[in-house]
């Protein structure tokens, strides 16, 4: 085969490419290219093989990096797919009550107001005034 021959074959195949993988959708995204990062085994088993053929140093520091590379990208491959189907298996139902809620809401806010930089002077006589008056109380005791 000529150069021009093959320059054709890598073009088409990277538009062929392209073209398959943006049609994937989102969701399949990640557990179809953590199998084909499992597939990366391949060029592990290559370079193993080719060690014992290899004669250079460069050989060997090229192979020594493409099987590093490899086994990294294949761990990676099989965390990914783990992390992945552990999202779908079914989580255990939370035993709290609904009264533990209720009080946790409003101990959160009471908090937020001391968190925000409130005075705790300034916000006591609009905590008094709220009982008397629909909730402008706040604002009154603020343009004070």
């Amino acid at each position: 085969m000529g150069i021009i021959t093959e320059l054709a074959i890598l073009v088409l195949a990277a538009f062929v490419g392209f073209e398959v993988i943006s049609k994937v959708p989102n969701t399949l995204h990640t557990p179809l290219m953590s199998g084909t990062n499992a597939i990366h085994g391949i060029v592990i088993l290559g370079g193993l093989l080719l060690m014992h053929e290899s004669s250079g140093l460069l050989e060997h520091v090229l192979l020594v990096v493409a099987v590093m590379f490899g086994t990294i990208n294949v761990i990676g491959g099989f965390l990914v797919t783990d992390r992945m189907l552990g999202m779908f298996k079914r989580k255990p139902d939370p035993v709290e009550s609904a009264g533990a809620d209720s009080i946790g809401s409003a101990s959160s806010s009471a908090g937020d107001t001391e968190s925000k930089g409130a005075d705790p002077v300034e916000s006591a006589p609009a905590a008094a005034d709220s009982g008397a008056e629909s909730g402008h109380a706040g604002s009154e005791g603020e343009a004070k």
